[in-house]
């Protein structure tokens, strides 16, 4: 598609997604702007790491739920490696806690998989001038941050006072896992933080505090 950028200064762009057809769809439509030129793909955050070391790409499209080291963790990896490039979130889910790890991680922008093409041409314009494009998911999560007191001075995140919520009711990790759909894994992060927060020993500690100090 024929636009007003010139081809002697196109963006290189990355691809990376564990999923050969979404990587093929971005591809064609990235090769409908003549000033967005693709440099590369990777399907693991591991081989995006690599990739990024290795070509320095303007942009990343980044897919966040990957096998292995997951696309956050690739954000932290490949932005030590390439702090030039900028990392856009591309990704279906839309969860809060997946949006407030992205942005910390770094990502410059995040957008969910339904945006357009010329939606998505103009976030990696955008995120290759230095500026975000927020799916309102996203938005709301920073508005949010901004405007939710924290309760007697402890800085919890909206997804672990749903888990430490879970956690006064008694239930396992596994549980918690299935009642808010993610992994154990993740869950297992948050309990481990929540314990440190809240300066307990144990989750069965931090439950009681909790408790006590009207936290949930």
């Amino acid at each position: 598609m024929a636009n007003a950028h010139t081809i002697s200064a196109r963006i290189t762009v990355a691809i990376v997604d564990d999923h050969e057809l979404v990587r093929s769809g971005l591809e064609s439509i990235l090769s409908l702007y003549d000033d967005l030129e693709l440099v590369g793909q990777a399907r693991s955050g591991e081989a995006a790491v690599a990739l990024c070391a290795a070509r320095h790409p303007d942009v990343v499209l980044m897919d966040l739920i990957m096998p292995g080291m997951d696309g956050v963790a690739a954000t932290e990896q490949l932005l030590l490696r390439s702090p030039g490039t900028k990392v856009l979130a591309l990704t279906s889910f839309s969860d809060s806690d997946l949006i407030e790890r992205a942005l910390r991680a770094g990502v410059i922008g995040y957008l969910l998989k339904s945006v357009s093409g010329d939606e998505l041409a103009a976030a990696i314009r955008r995120a290759h001038a230095g500026l975000s494009t927020l799916a309102p998911e996203a938005a709301q999560v920073l508005i949010d941050a901004v405007t939710t007191p924290a309760s007697d001075g402890v800085l919890l995140t909206a997804r672990e006072r749903e888990v430490l919520s879970l956690l006064t009711e008694g239930l396992t990790n596994a549980e918690i896992a299935a009642r808010l759909v993610v992994s154990l894994s993740t869950v297992k992060t948050h309990v481990s933080s929540i314990i440190s927060k809240l300066g307990a020993a144990t989750r069965t500690e931090a439950a009681a505090i909790a408790v006590r100090e009207q936290l949930v």
